[in-house]
């Protein structure tokens, strides 16, 4: 398994299509007191597309891509999938020290979501652990290669994240998901904990309802309706969120192939479909244009195409991996970070486990933690796995300091 160093580099051809499909682009009508309550707003994809159009220069931000990630693309083996061509970023920190940390990102995120808090991770001090940072594509994001074949489920995502960073010479190491990619760490830990993962964060915690056999003080609890105002709160958003956002989930884990053409076909229909998810799982965050369009771009000019990443959702449904029927494991230390607009926000006591060692509440922030607070996320890693911390030196030999 060679590292062969990789830059951004979309043919021109691609990026002229691109530029003939947005100027043929047919909108669809809207009803004049629409706003936001069908979906994403007609102006907003107008102004999106006429910007993507007119005035966004790729070029530009895929120098700027290139400058700031140090990528390699590396070829891993699946049992029973074949090799795969996976892209990946790695940043080493000057702390030789520094704590090895695989970041893994979900949908609709790609290795973007790592930008804001890489350089923050590599940086070290006598107060602060610094870390050894991986972000790879996953199969079917970005530059990624996609799995060929059926079955492609969890199992293999986490295989192909543990035998990267084994290549890496990272035979043990700390992770940090949210979205997707806490059910890849989850099965990671499950995996793969003891031995290579030592501890695992995440910003996207999942639970079951308690039972009266699992968590009986909370099942009582939760009959007697004893619940915070926070924890309200969140049970109002998993309702809505069941309700008013989670049609995309049903049909990414039903039928991804259908949706798959017009994904790939239309610069606008791929604007509408994540735009809306951006704004709705986001905590007020500012969203510029141009950002929205590189987060975009990112699907668009992906090595397999925006429907290859998808299908993700459809083989954890096929495998039976219901999101409130997670069972991570407890044999590794957990941390977690809980930010009020978190699409999906679970009662404390539902998350309890006597290997849950940190948790961290925040006033402000949704469901990319990483893009939309990337200091406070950065801070929690820290004071969990730093001098004083309850996962301190979980790493063999590396504590992240000089």
């Amino acid at each position: 398994m060679t590292e062969i160093p990789f830059k951004i580099d979309v043919p021109q051809e691609s990026i002229d299509l691109l530029q003939q499909k947005l100027a043929l682009t047919t909108f669809p009508d809207e009803l004049e007191d629409a706003d936001w309550d069908y979906g994403t707003p007609l102006a907003d994809v107008k102004r999106l597309i006429s910007r993507w159009g007119n005035g966004y220069d790729w070029r530009k931000h895929e120098a700027a891509l290139n400058e700031e990630f140090p990528q390699f693309t590396r070829d891993i083996e699946v049992e029973e999938h074949g090799t795969l061509n996976m892209h990946y970023v790695h940043k080493k920190s000057h702390v030789v020290d520094a704590i090895p940390l695989l970041f893994v990102h979900g949908w609709p995120g790609s290795f973007l979501e790592v930008r804001k808090i890489l350089p923050l991770l590599i940086q070290g001090s006598p107060e602060h652990p610094a870390f050894h940072v991986v972000a790879l594509s996953l199969p079917g994001f970005g530059f990624s290669e996609a799995p060929k074949k059926k079955g492609f489920r969890i199992e293999q995502y986490a295989e192909v994240a543990n035998k990267l960073m084994l290549s890496l010479g990272y035979n043990e190491y700390v992770t940090q998901a949210g979205d997707v990619g806490y059910f890849v760490t989850c099965e990671m830990a499950n995996k793969y904990g003891q031995k290579n993962l030592k501890a695992w964060h995440s910003n996207f915690p999942i639970a079951a309802p308690p039972s009266p056999f699992t968590k009986p003080l909370a099942f009582i609890k939760a009959v007697l309706g004893m619940f915070t105002e926070k924890e309200l709160e969140g049970l109002k958003r998993i309702q809505d969120y069941q309700e008013k956002g989670s049609g995309y989930f049903k049909i990414q884990s039903t039928q991804p192939q259908t949706l798959g053409y017009s994904l790939a076909d239309s610069p606008a229909g791929l604007v509408g479909w994540i735009y809306e998810k951006l704004v709705h799982a986001s905590d007020d965050y500012p969203w510029e244009d141009d950002e929205v369009l590189t987060w975009i771009s990112i699907y668009w000019f992906s090595r397999a195409g925006p429907a290859a990443s998808i299908r993700i959702y459809c083989e954890f449904t096929r495998a039976n991996l219901e999101m409130a029927k997670v069972q991570p494991p407890t044999n590794v230390p957990i941390g977690h970070s809980y930010f009020p607009k978190e699409i999906l926000s679970f009662p404390r006591s539902w998350l309890a486990a006597s290997n849950l060692i940190f948790e961290s509440e925040h006033e402000s922030g949704g469901h990319f933690a990483s893009h939309e607070k990337p200091e406070e996320l950065v801070d929690d890693l820290r004071r969990m796995l730093g001098k004083g911390g309850p996962a301190f030196g979980v790493v063999s030999g590396k504590t992240g300091f000089a």
